[in-house]
């Protein structure tokens, strides 16, 4: 190596090798805890998220585990919710939504000329934030935009929060310690389909040694190798060495089989990581077992996780009847839930 490496630390070597080393551990709160103070800062009207919405909007898609843990739980909880005018079933399904992706849930109120709640609106999370003020609240259709922004009424907005322990503004998803995961799993698919859309398939290197090889045969090799990329990839490759001697033709694979076991790694363990995170059994969202023993009784495991997941769930989301002085917010135990413990 002519130029020296740009490493944290150096050992000394022999001359013509070299050797190195990568530094030590780092923590991961080390020499962050001054950006705590800004993590939640405001402009003079509303603060802004400590986390952007909109990636975590984005984020919703990453993984189909991901996606469908969050998808589990709003409709266990839409089928256990009982709607009425004041609270109709499509308002409460977009609300629990919000909250099971952005750990945030605005309700509006809307009232009649009597001054009574009329209606319940979702307010949707990725566009609703919290005034400086107690109790006010602002529609920012645009980031950091003051022209679009309108406030709403004083009172008008119910706030439904997972709680962070660094900040008591906004709520923070629970799934968060696995976010990086699902990014790794939806990254490692992009990977795979572009390695196949890109005609990637022949993956390794042609030597041939042989001597009586042409300049005009070699050219033809290179055109033909050339046209195996792209459509129709998987077509077969002759080659004709009327005194070739055995060996004078290698092929050599580039970690074919390797990097098709890590992809599978990297799925699996990707996966397990967000189920960790979500706390769903993995029966409840159509993964198939690995092994003959299976995962269990799928109804035991759906009447567990309904009382262990859904039903706190639903205690948060009765706050809004202390908040709006009616009971809008009613659940039904579903059937699938029905068991030891009585209907509520």
């Amino acid at each position: 190596m002519t130029e020296q490496a740009n490493l944290p630390a150096t050992l000394e070597a022999p001359e013509g090798a070299m050797s190195f080393a990568f530094g030590s551990p780092e923590s991961v709160i080390d020499r962050r805890e001054i950006f705590d103070m800004f993590e939640v800062a405001h402009n003079g009207r509303w603060y802004e998220p400590p986390i952007s919405l909109a990636g975590l909007g984005r984020a919703y898609r990453m993984a189909p585990h991901h996606q469908s843990a969050i998808l589990l739980k709003r409709n266990l909880l839409a089928a256990s919710f009982v709607p009425s005018a004041l609270f109709p079933k499509a308002e409460f399904t977009r609300w629990a939504l919000d909250w099971l992706v952005m750990a945030n849930g605005y309700l509006e109120q809307v009232q009649d000329r009597a001054g009574r709640p009329a209606a319940l609106r979702c307010s949707l999370a990725a566009y609703t934030r919290r005034g400086v003020q107690p109790g006010q609240f602002y529609w920012v259709p645009r980031a950091f935009t003051f022209s679009d922004a309108v406030e709403y009424p004083a009172g008008a907005i119910h706030h439904l929060a997972e709680p962070d322990p660094m900040q008591e503004i906004y709520g923070m998803p629970e799934y968060l310690s696995a976010l990086q995961s699902g990014l790794l799993n939806e990254s490692a698919t992009l990977f795979r389909r572009k390695y196949y859309l890109n005609g990637s398939h022949a993956g390794y290197i042609l030597a041939i040694t042989d001597e009586g090889l042409s300049d005009a045969d070699s050219q033809a090799i290179r055109q033909a190798m050339r046209d195996s990329r792209g459509p129709g990839n998987f077509r077969n490759f002759f080659l004709h060495l009327p005194k070739g001697k055995e060996g004078s033709v290698k092929i050599h694979p580039i970690a074919t089989v390797g990097a098709n076991d890590e992809f599978l790694n990297i799925k699996n363990v990707t996966a397990e990581d967000l189920l960790a995170a979500h706390r769903v059994p993995p029966q409840l969202i159509g993964m198939v077992p690995k092994s003959t023993a299976g995962f269990g009784n799928v109804k035991d495991a759906a009447a567990m996780f309904y009382e262990m997941e859904i039903v706190p769930i639903q205690e948060r989301m009765r706050e809004v009847n202390a908040w709006l002085g009616v009971e809008a917010v009613r659940f039904e135990r579903p059937p699938m839930a029905l068991g030891a413990t009585p209907p509520v």
